[in-house]
């Protein structure tokens, strides 16, 4: 009887162990995550309005059709990123995403505090080539991480109201994610 229950432990233990590995590798084992499915459509460095979803199609799933949504697939390997992104009348948030779809930033119209959320995005070793001004403290920019050099800028505008559609998806049509700092200096120079 005990040998029976050693087995079945065993077996219960093994299981358990199979499945959290296999939930914890599904994710880098994905060939059509959002990034690859908004490759096609969103250039790099460029925001790109995403059409709204349907029932039976939908570029991203789980898209919310509630929310006008743009997309700016970033690549910092030529330079950091100025993004400004100007808020709507209505509820605005801006997301970063990781290469492997993680978020790791993410802000919204009541944390910016302005009419727009302005930022620089970085990776590590792009925050020592920043430009410094003697008048501009750390509250004035704000200054993002990147983990990787290649990602995901997702802005997001609700629509309250079906006849704010066109307002909604104009604000998150505004929004811009320009290269700097390296690229800039090539072009300039």
């Amino acid at each position: 009887m005990i040998r029976w229950l050693l087995w079945l432990l065993a077996g219960v233990f093994l299981g358990g162990l199979v499945h959290l590995l296999t939930i914890l590798m599904l994710p880098q084992t994905a060939t059509r995550d959002a990034y690859a499915r908004l490759e096609p459509i969103v250039p790099v460095n460029a925001f790109t309005l995403v059409p709204a979803p349907e029932p039976e199609k939908a570029v991203v799933p789980f898209m919310d059709p509630a929310f006008a949504t743009a997309v700016c697939r970033y690549d910092l390997s030529d330079g950091w990123l100025k993004l400004v992104a100007p808020l709507s009348q209505a509820y605005t948030s801006v997301t970063f995403y990781a290469r492997n779809g993680i978020v790791y930033y993410a802000i919204n119209d009541r944390a910016a505090g302005r009419r727009q959320v302005e930022l620089d995005l970085v990776t590590p070793s792009q925050r020592n080539e920043l430009p410094t001004d003697e008048e501009e403290t750390a509250a004035d920019r704000l200054i993002v991480e990147s983990p990787t050099t290649k990602g995901l800028i997702v802005v997001r505008a609700l629509i309250p109201e079906p006849g704010l559609k066109s307002m909604a998806n104009a604000a998150v049509s505004a929004a811009q994610c320009r290269v700097q700092g390296l690229a800039q200096a090539r072009i300039e120079g």
